[in-house]
């Protein structure tokens, strides 16, 4: 396995040619993008002559990462995958087919969810029936309850610290639980769905996939979108067996509070622009809606 030098448009190209010599001549589109001090984020993607996307790694782990996600696109046979055009190893590269459409993130709000809930549950209902068998487990794992223990309370109301701490107790309690792992996108967040007048055009970003609770692959789902209707939906639309929702809502929490923690410790401001307590507030109200008392 061979990664690039960096991540310069020159060295980008020059690889290009050497993987896919007909997409190498066509003009690329870099994106903007902050490199980051720690090598393993040394990944990134550009779009090629407006039909093709490129994603590139110049670092050992960045590279071990893509080369994964790589072996992941090309052994799955579930809908909604990238559509993959060229791929490498020496160099480590992906190419794939441009999809046209938005980012969840950017529809969400416009969109039918009871039909993307549909939409979501035969991807996740595919995804999780696929063999697991070799695969690490799920990478970007959440802080653990003992990371948010020791640091969360200090950045919210002191009337809600033993609160948090009962909540830890509970998702401990739910996650103990063992079950039987299935294969997990592992970071299905709304920036990595592609949507396009109101269908599922692609889901990417397969870097952290692996062995995981089914549950895990939709802890994003509470936050995201108005209300909860996003993740009922996709619940009410899953193949047998059900979800767990508790199972999920553990999730949720460690990693809800655990990116609050990072930032709030780092001086990073929160993705809304909001304070950690604004976050526990809306984690209480889900716990509500859905019937939840931790």
């Amino acid at each position: 396995m061979r990664w690039l030098d960096d991540g310069t448009p020159e060295v980008v190209a020059a690889a290009l040619r050497q993987v896919a010599p007909k997409l190498g001549e066509l003009p690329i589109e870099f994106r903007p993008m902050r490199v980051e001090a720690d090598p393993t984020w040394w990944v990134a993607s550009a779009v090629v002559g407006e039909r093709f996307v490129v994603k590139f790694a110049w670092s050992e782990p960045a590279a071990l990462r893509l080369a994964h996600e790589i072996a992941v696109i090309e052994a799955l046979s579930v809908p909604f995958l990238p559509e993959v055009v060229a791929s490498s190893t020496d160099p480590v590269l992906l190419v794939t087919a441009l999809v046209p459409g938005q980012v969840l993130f950017d529809v969400v709000d416009s969109i039918d969810r009871e039909s993307a809930g549909q939409q979501l549950a035969h991807f996740l209902g595919s995804l999780h029936q696929s063999p697991v068998d070799g695969l690490p487990p799920a990478g970007l794992q959440p802080a653990s309850t003992d990371a948010i223990r020791a640091g969360f309370p200090r950045w919210v109301r002191p009337e809600k610290r033993s609160m948090i701490l009962k909540w830890c107790d509970w998702a401990d309690a739910v996650l103990a639980v063992s079950r039987s792992p299935v294969l997990v996108h592992g970071d299905l967040h709304g920036g990595n769905q592609i949507w396009y007048d109101g269908r599922l055009r692609a889901v990417v970003d397969f870097e952290t996939a692996g062995r995981g609770d089914p549950e895990y692959d939709l802890r994003l789902f509470p936050g995201t979108g108005p209300g909860l209707e996003l993740l009922t939906s996709t619940l009410r639309h899953y193949p047998a067996p059900p979800l767990d929702t508790d199972r999920i809502m553990a999730w949720h929490l460690r990693t809800l509070l655990g990116d609050a923690l990072w930032r709030s410790e780092a001086g990073v401001g929160l993705p809304d622009c909001r304070i950690a307590d604004a976050w526990v507030e809306d984690l209480e109200q889900r716990f509500s809606a859905l019937g939840i008392k931790p």
